[in-house]
């Protein structure tokens, strides 16, 4: 088992039509690797939408043939979406649309609600008819609903903000504006940024934005609600600084492109941080220092520079298949790891390893890689893991739903070491994680169990799906 994804969102907004589906196409190419289950693309034109949504990778559901179906609009809105609650179906694919009394609404979400089982079964109660899973739908009801009474979609936003708990980076599209919204907490990452001609462009992650050729302006505040309409961009902040900062610190560590920059750090320089740090807490007699395809390479690269241990390309990753949680079951995964890993004999023959890699979950996928090292012929191996153990459930957007699923709830470091067959083992210090964010407030719940928000009554990931077995039976 390994980390999953949460979701990337991408919205834009012109002063002229243009061809919205070929630009938010390549924004969701840039955010591909946040999630891989399923993508969609709702293009506004004079108040008309038009959409596509399917499961699948972006140019596998982005033929040449379906974006030329598209016509040109003035705003758009996209998502690449990794099912961290609700099932894979295409019911479950994002952006949500809305018909309601005052118009239309389409809308895409980053994140999960903690508070989502409660929500849901009010709206329920209240007659609410769902036609997903995911707590993305939860959210587009409580908006509509407060719409009806609001004089503005932004002002049935904000009302809304007070009742979502949990984490939520939004980009909402009615028939005249473009609207992002991030939560109070600041969980998920969401900027904006400017192309030449003055198109907005709105991502989760910075490197979305340059894609479509624009230039970053800012990160999206905590709290914050941006409003883009035709007579410029509006910022509403009632929502800010009433929460601590506590964005996922595992956006640093893993989820993030490399390239991106996320609340002023750069990715790139936060992960070489942490592979010093882990060089520093956790050194290793080695020949070698390698990184795990590719979470686990700037790190690598960061405990190098360190140690004064030579870096090494020690494992080629096959560009030309998905990611291995992807595959569903035990068996499929790891035929999975067999083809997406080849180690490079040449560089970890006969000599003592560092492998660095981003996390350990269950411990089958770093057990796997261990082997690959020393069938290639390494004589040591010695694992540095650029985070901390996962001890506890995320309920924010990262898929960790269970303590009985993390190896580190059940075995000492030294025993997990003993376990994946390696020589050692190395965590990064839960104490310095703080060094990966710029000094900014960051939620570290699922190393520490301290949870920003209340825990949820029902924890389980497919809630839903679970509750209407229990009824048939």
């Amino acid at each position: 088992m390994s980390i999953h994804e949460e979701c990337g969102v991408f919205g834009i907004f012109a002063q002229e039509p243009c061809d919205m589906a070929r630009l938010s196409y390549y924004g969701l190419y840039a955010l591909q690797h946040r999630g891989q289950e399923s993508c969609g693309i709702v293009v506004n034109d004079d108040g008309v939408f038009s959409s596509h949504k399917d499961l699948g990778l972006v140019n596998e559901v982005f033929t040449e043939d379906i974006l030329s179906r598209f016509p040109k609009g003035t705003m758009a809105t996209a998502h690449v979406r990794y099912a961290t609650t609700g099932v894979q179906t295409r019911a479950n694919c994002q952006p949500v649309e809305i018909n309601h009394q005052k118009g239309k609404m389409a809308l895409a979400h980053n994140g999960n609600l903690s508070n989502a089982v409660d929500l849901r079964n009010n709206l329920e109660m209240s007659g609410a008819i769902f036609h997903s899973t995911s707590d993305t739908e939860i959210i587009a009801h409580i908006i509509t609903k407060e719409r009806l009474q609001a004089p503005s979609v932004e002002d049935a936003v904000s009302c809304a903000m007070y009742k979502l708990e949990g984490a939520y980076s939004l980009i909402i599209m009615s028939a005249q504006k473009l609207i992002c919204v991030r939560d109070p907490y600041g969980f998920r990452p969401l900027c904006y940024g400017k192309t030449e001609d003055g198109t907005y462009v709105v991502a989760s992650e910075s490197c979305a934005i340059k894609a479509v050729g624009g230039e970053v302006i800012r990160d999206i505040e905590p709290g914050e609600i941006l409003v883009f309409t035709k007579d410029g961009v509006i910022s509403r902040k009632e929502h800010c600084k009433v929460r601590d900062r506590k964005l996922c610190v595992f956006e640093y560590i893993y989820f993030a492109r490399p390239d991106s920059v996320i609340d002023g750090v750069s990715v790139h320089a936060s992960r070489v941080r942490a592979g010093e740090i882990l060089a520093e807490s956790c050194p290793a007699d080695a020949d070698v220092v390698i990184g795990a395809p590719d979470s686990g390479l700037d790190a690598a690269l960061g405990f190098s520079r360190a140690s004064g241990i030579p870096y090494g390309i020690g494992l080629i990753k096959n560009k030309y298949i998905g990611r291995t949680f992807i595959s569903p079951g035990q068996g499929a995964r790891l035929d999975g790891i067999r083809i997406k890993l080849a180690a490079v004999e040449e560089c970890v023959r006969g000599k003592k390893v560092v492998l660095v890699d981003d996390s350990i979950v269950r411990g089958n996928t770093m057990g796997r890689v261990v082997k690959l090292l020393r069938e290639a012929g390494a004589k040591e191996v010695h694992v540095r893991i650029s985070s901390p153990p996962f001890l506890h459930p995320c309920y924010y957007g990262t898929d960790i739903d269970s303590e009985e699923n993390l190896i580190a709830c059940k075995y000492t470091i030294s025993e997990i070491s003993s376990i994946i067959g390696a020589d050692s083992l190395g965590y990064f210090p839960q104490e310095k994680l703080g060094e990966l964010t710029g000094g900014c407030g960051y939620c570290n719940a699922c190393f520490s169990g301290d949870y920003p928000t209340r825990i949820p009554g029902d924890v389980r990931k497919n809630w839903f799906e679970t509750r209407l077995s229990e009824k048939k039976n």
